[in-house]
């Protein structure tokens, strides 16, 4: 059994930048999408919001939610070590598994 006692802040706040980053720009087909969508019918429905907000949402999204992601995964690491040192943090269970031969290794030679 192992502890986790404790999270490093900037490695959680990074790894959690990438993280919300990358899920940012799954968005960022839909918002070029609906940018061509509105574009070509932008005369036809009054009041509708320019098609070029849409572009900058989809260039902005990526870096929003990247700085967003820093700023709670920090958030996160700095409560989760607050209460790792109140509770004594998670309990880790490993389990060994068997060795496996690598799948870069060559076929045995036939006899």
């Amino acid at each position: 059994m192992f502890r986790l006692k404790s999270v490093g802040v900037m490695s959680a706040a990074k790894i959690s930048a990438v993280l919300y980053g990358g899920l940012a720009l799954l968005f960022v087909p839909v918002l070029l999408l609906m940018a061509a969508a509105m574009s070509a019918s932008s005369s036809a429905i009054p009041n509708a919001p320019s098609p070029v907000l849409f572009v900058v949402f989809a260039i902005a999204a990526p870096f929003v939610y990247a700085v967003m992601g820093f700023i709670t995964g920090a958030i996160a690491a700095l409560i989760y070590n607050l209460a790792a040192g109140w509770l004594g943090g998670l309990e880790l269970h490993f389990e060994g598994a068997p060795a496996m031969a690598p799948s870069f290794a060559p076929p045995p030679p036939r006899l």
